[in-house]
């Protein structure tokens, strides 16, 4: 009877030796696996929906072919992730990402960075159409009235950010830019304000594209404001008349020169009622730091830039010349 029981003791004490070792072997295997590299050939990305559970994740990373065996992402991420959560979101996965680098970089939240670059010179209607067709975004464009409130530039995001979000954030970006630039402005400017400042920037921003002019066609409106002239600005004619709706479509006629309207600087003196576009940042520095000369005009030149002149015989000369071109041109594409 001893020796019986003496063998049964035996018997269960090498099934428990080698249940454990095969523990031990299937654990260093997971353990392995979760840290070798995972089958991506080429990074890839991955959409984590709200609200999923863990084992909902794994299988989701293993059909797109993230990872292979769902259980050992389910069992690693359970013990290495030290209850820190996976956060939804849109994920680039990089290639031979291995389960623990993944399992990370969702407990991180790093996601995938979209893109929205807004161009200069847009008026606010066409900035918030450019908002309400980005991709990525959600929710409703807020209303926004007026010009000169939202700062041109690149804007990041991830995807389902809210709309409403880049609107304060390029709000706040203006604001910021303002008070940044008019602290450092050029002293005995003629106008008092910074919401002046901005007016006279939205008319160098549809003025002039070039980076290289735009310090000088600010110093030409100065000049002139300080001479008391009339700015005389194409692009604040064509505001009045589209009320920033939009591109007017066709070349201003003399009649629209002549019309009778409070962003007709040919016709007010001083500036317009408002900005007539949101300036980026280089136009409100070139209004708040303007070029020193003494110019009080320019004109197309024909090469994309324009021609300076301090006196209105000079000017003049430059006009001829830029109709001789316009003359040509209109030539060449009728032939």
């Amino acid at each position: 009877m001893k020796r019986r029981t003496r063998y049964l003791l035996l018997i269960l004490a090498v099934l428990l030796l080698c249940a454990g070792v095969g523990a031990g072997g299937v654990a260093w295997w997971a353990q392995r696996h979760f840290d070798s590299p995972g089958p991506l050939a080429a990074e890839r990305t991955v959409t984590i929906p709200r609200g999923v559970g863990l084992r909902d994740i794994a299988a989701l990373l293993s059909r797109d072919g993230i990872i292979v065996h769902p259980w050992v992402f389910v069992a690693g991420t359970r013990f290495y992730a030290d209850n820190r959560p996976l956060r939804f979101g849109e994920y680039v996965i990089a290639a031979r990402a291995s389960p623990r680098q993944v399992m990370e970089q969702l407990i991180g939240g790093k996601t995938a960075v979209h893109r929205l670059t807004v161009p200069e010179g847009l008026t606010t209607a066409e900035i918030l159409t450019l908002i309400a067709a980005t991709d990525g975004l959600t929710g409703d464009v807020p209303d926004v009235e007026g010009e000169g409130l939202l700062l041109p530039e690149t804007y990041h995001f991830s995807k389902d950010d809210e709309r409403s979000g880049i609107v304060d954030r390029m709000r706040q970006a203006m604001a910021d830019g303002i008070a940044e630039l008019w602290a450092g402005r050029a002293p005995d400017l003629p106008f008092d304000t910074p919401e002046e400042a901005v007016i006279l920037a939205s008319i160098v921003e549809k003025e002039t594209g070039r980076a290289d002019e735009r310090a000088r066609v600010a110093a030409v409106f100065v000049n002139r404001l300080r001479r008391g002239m009339r700015l005389q600005s194409d692009p604040t004619v064509a505001y009045g008349l589209t009320n920033g709706a939009g591109p007017l479509g066709r070349p201003l006629t003399k009649s629209d020169l002549r019309s009778p309207h409070p962003y007709n600087t040919y016709v007010i003196d001083g500036m317009p009622p408002g900005p007539i576009a949101n300036p980026g940042r280089a136009a409100l520095q070139a209004v708040m730091q303007p070029a020193k000369t003494r110019e009080l005009y320019f004109v197309a030149d024909g090469t994309g830039g324009h021609a300076f002149a301090t006196n209105l015989a000079e000017h003049n000369r430059n006009v001829a010349k830029w109709r001789r071109i316009e003359r040509a041109r209109a030539k060449e594409d009728g032939s």
